[in-house]
């Protein structure tokens, strides 16, 4: 027979209740352009490091298209975009000022038209850059997994219109 230790639930700082999450959504683009070597795909980089998509929240009245060329708009200083495609949409919870927050965010597929150079990174939100890459290299460089999948879509999506 063996003695079993006193098993007792260790004290923690959190309550016992369930937070109830705030909800809010966002919307963004995976944005491409055409070059005679392929396809480029605009990635922005937050003040952490990684690289990810133009995205932003939603603001009364406004609709998701809406919403989503806005935001790239904002952040990357393009000016002439074109919807192609509403990819799909992802689902995440994160912790802001104490609160529980559960995003949902719709990507659409866009095309960058025009002057794709001159881009201006909305450094004001917290983005430190914003540049193209050819898609295999932006493919390595996305570190969320769920944007990447979603890469993937609109790329496939290309690649049967083309």
């Amino acid at each position: 027979m063996t003695n079993k230790p006193n098993m007792k639930r260790p004290p923690t700082n959190r309550t016992d209740t369930p937070q109830r999450a705030v909800r809010e959504y966002t919307a963004g683009g995976v944005v491409f352009r055409r070059q005679p070597q392929g396809v480029d795909i605009l990635m922005i980089q937050d003040k952490m490091g990684r690289w990810s998509i133009p995205k932003g929240h939603v603001e009364e009245g406004e609709q998701l298209e809406q919403t989503a060329l806005r935001e790239v708009r904002e952040e990357t200083g393009l000016r002439k975009l074109k919807i192609r495609d509403k990819l799909d949409k992802i689902y995440f919870f994160y912790r802001k000022e104490g609160k529980l927050i559960f995003m949902t965010t719709y990507v659409f597929l866009m095309e960058a038209l025009g002057n794709t150079d001159d881009l201006k990174p909305e450094l004001g939100e917290g983005i430190t850059d914003a540049a193209w890459f050819p898609q295999a290299e932006a493919l390595k460089l996305i570190e969320y997994k769920d944007t990447e999948k979603l890469f993937r879509l609109g790329l496939n999506k290309l690649e049967q219109k083309a």
